[in-house]
């Protein structure tokens, strides 16, 4: 394996909530321009592909599949207060989807090793039934399906640094012992979800992992939670693929959030999940979420497909120890022993 692949497709610029509307067009316009002047970091561009309909009732009803393309063919309209579809919507959703599937199948087909979706609009807020917080069908769901069905992966993570919880994705795979769903999130905030005592059910109990911080979290903790607990967790489970919902919105410069993380915050988080698939011999992608102030959105995807796309995983920052990394050990030890050893540090 060896690269970085980049799925985008000129449908992302068609899905049009609004010229106010925070999650808009120019979010993959400043993208791509940060990335041209870098030469791409190298990465392969390549043109998503249409979702073909059983990839998204794989993780979504039917009925919300046709809900979506009659509300679209009708000329948009509002879902919900936030969540607002135009004429454009339904082409460039399922586009999001796709993309997110394909680079699944590059990655687990060896012509990768970390691939970005750079496509909207995002997904982790999608429920099987339910369209919200500004997504319309769950890409990284669709994703994390198409590698356990097509590909034959046992297990898939989906590690979560989106500002706001992923509650579609933590719902979609609630049940399911195969998919690991991780999320860091401010609490509270929208969507009012992942309390830390929320951690799956049946058979998935225990495979999904809540780790709220309070407003104001900044480098200090999301890094920590990252390298001390997620990590590995990620490494006791060997998992075949490392999906990350790449939201960017817990950035000190996004106006949605409250959260403080850096551009370098961004890198080491990466860098932590880069040595995760590394030591593992396992390819890591990522998937475009939220973030919304543009020039903090592209210097922070830059630093992340720096890393993604670097020949070698960066060496280990000295990260301390975060008091909030040293509660969650504690909660969860039982659940993944390989924490242990934090609570007695």
């Amino acid at each position: 394996m060896a690269g970085l692949a980049y799925l985008r497709h000129p449908a992302s610029l068609a899905h049009d909530a609004g010229s106010r509307h925070p999650e808009r067009p120019e979010r993959i316009l400043a993208i791509e321009r940060a990335l041209a002047q870098r030469g791409w970091l190298g990465a392969r561009k390549l043109d998503a592909p249409l979702a073909e309909r059983s990839l998204i009732t794989a993780v979504h009803s039917r009925q919300h599949l046709e809900m979506i393309e009659a509300l679209c063919a009708r000329g948009g309209g509002a879902v919900d207060a936030d969540t607002v579809a135009g004429p454009g919507t339904f082409d460039a959703a399922m586009h999001a989807a796709g993309g997110a599937a394909k680079m699944v199948d590059i990655l687990l087909s060896g012509e990768a090793t970390a691939g970005f979706a750079g496509l909207r609009p995002p997904g982790h807020h999608a429920e099987s039934e339910r369209a919200m917080g500004f997504c319309f069908f769950n890409n990284v769901a669709v994703a994390a399906r198409r590698a356990l069905d097509a590909h034959g992966a046992r297990r898939v993570v989906v590690f979560d640094w989106d500002v706001h919880h992923g509650n579609g994705t933590n719902d979609i795979f609630h049940a399911s012992a195969n998919v690991l769903y991780v999320s860091v999130h401010q609490s509270p905030l929208y969507p009012g979800t992942g309390q830390e005592t929320d951690i799956g059910r049946g058979r998935g109990e225990g495979y999904t992992i809540n780790l709220p911080v309070a407003p104001g979290a900044g480098d200090a903790t999301w890094c920590s939670l990252t390298e001390h607990v997620v990590a590995p967790i990620v490494g006791a489970w060997q998992p075949d693929l490392i999906l990350i919902s790449a939201g960017y919105d817990a950035h000190r410069d996004d106006p949605l959030a409250d959260c403080i993380v850096s551009d370098q915050g961004y890198a080491q988080m990466a860098g932590s999940m880069r040595r995760a698939a590394d030591d593992l011999g396992v390819p890591v992608g990522v998937v475009l979420e939220g973030g919304y102030e543009l020039a903090a959105l592209s210097r922070a995807v830059v630093s992340t497909l720096e890393v993604m796309g670097a020949d070698a995983a960066p060496l280990q920052p000295n990260l301390g120890v975060d008091p909030l990394a040293l509660r969650a050990a504690g909660r969860l030890a039982g659940l993944w022993p390989v924490l242990a050893p934090l609570t007695r540090a």
